[in-house]
């Protein structure tokens, strides 16, 4: 007899795809033979890693036999005394897409379910899918909306049942780049049913410049339901090393650090991490380069016409106003990886990430030559 093991899989695995991540440049020079790509579909940092977390780095390159500090414990003082928390309310992750792992685990099953928004981040969908939970999809705003395509908080408060457990938020949002201020945040976490478990994801917050927008670290004292998540691997340049964390109360960091793996964050992280939150020389840079480059954009769009929309992360989402996959295909032929996003709903945008100014003017002026063809 011969097994299906695709049908031997538990029943959420089954009816997943996998994550699809940005092309690497290597592919691409495999598949089309060409050089001097340059990749802005992943939201990395153009300015790479911190001078200081890469010394770190070189020092812990003489301690790769010996396992890590399983409890993480240099890198968690360094982040209560950052963000004014204790140590017992931080987990820490193999990157913050970890963390969102850990939380399904410990507060999702299948008779439990989790609301999330249209346009969201793919992982929430992914993670709570495997675990069978039932999911509740918020519809987003219109694209005639103030901020279109973000989340609508009224849409989500009504989507929550008796059963829901879990409710994922981003601000800002990946892959729209659309946010909320601080008021409309507040009043909508004290509608949120105290049972229900609120993941706030902050992923991009470094580069946020909107006076308006929310500090939700006061909140948690508030809102024991709350957790933040956050990473490294954005403005602090170190996606290759995965590693994030979550503030939350101690009783959540408690059960979200029983199920986490021994040893999930290696040693190299943790150093580079521990270093990277001391150099805010570092930090101001790579927040003033993507100020300064989606001003860059931004002019380009109003200059060419297209409509894009309103963003507060390292990326900006544009109306191609045809398959903007094809627009992909195209731009791989001029050398340049950006983002289509039809998998999240939105078939004829593509997101790029804020580069240095030299590759935002190649990709613009790439982007201007596909859409004129």
């Amino acid at each position: 007899m011969t097994i299906n093991f695709r049908e031997q899989a538990v029943s959420g695995v089954q009816k997943l795809q996998p994550y699809q991540p940005g092309k690497p440049v290597e592919e691409l020079e495999r598949e089309l033979g060409i050089s001097n790509i340059i990749k802005l579909a992943s939201n990395e940092n153009p300015l790479g890693i911190s001078p200081k977390a890469l010394a770190a780095l070189q020092k812990g390159l003489s301690e790769l036999a010996i396992y890590p500090d399983g409890a993480g414990f240099n890198l968690k003082q360094a982040l209560a005394r950052k963000f004014g928390v204790n140590t017992n309310q931080i987990t820490l992750g193999n990157g913050s897409n970890d963390i969102l792992e850990l939380i399904t685990r410990a507060y999702l099953d299948p008779n439990r379910g989790v609301v999330m928004s249209e346009h969201a981040f793919a992982v929430y969908y992914i993670s709570s899918q495997a675990v069978g939970a039932q999911l509740q999809i918020a519809q987003a705003n219109p694209s005639d909306a103030a901020m279109p395509y973000g989340h609508n908080l009224d849409n989500m408060l009504h989507a929550i049942q008796d059963n829901t457990a879990v409710l994922f938020l981003a601000n800002p949002n990946n892959p729209t780049g659309t946010w909320f201020k601080s008021e409309e945040l507040y009043h909508f976490l004290k509608q949120v049913p105290e049972r229900v478990v609120v993941v706030l994801d902050e992923a991009y917050t470094e580069y946020v410049t909107d006076t308006d927008f929310p500090d939700a670290l006061p909140w948690l004292k508030e809102f024991p339901n709350l957790i933040i998540t956050r990473t490294f691997s954005k403005i602090y340049g170190m996606a290759a090393l995965r590693v994030g964390y979550a503030l939350s109360s101690p009783d959540i960091a408690d059960m979200l650090n029983r199920v986490r793996q021994p040893f999930n964050v290696n040693s190299l992280a943790l150093l580079a991490a521990e270093a990277a939150l001391g150099d805010d020389e570092h930090l101001q840079r790579s927040k003033d380069t993507n100020t300064a480059g989606l001003k860059q954009w931004q002019a380009a769009c109003a200059k060419q016409g297209w409509e894009y929309v309103p963003t507060q992360g390292n990326f900006i989402t544009i109306n191609c106003e045809r398959s903007g996959v094809e627009v992909f295909n195209a731009l791989l032929r001029e050398g340049v990886i950006v983002r289509p996003i039809a998998n999240y709903g939105m078939p004829n945008y593509v997101r790029i990430t804020v580069g240095t100014p030299e590759q935002n003017e190649r990709c613009i002026a790439a982007l201007a030559k596909v859409l004129k063809a």
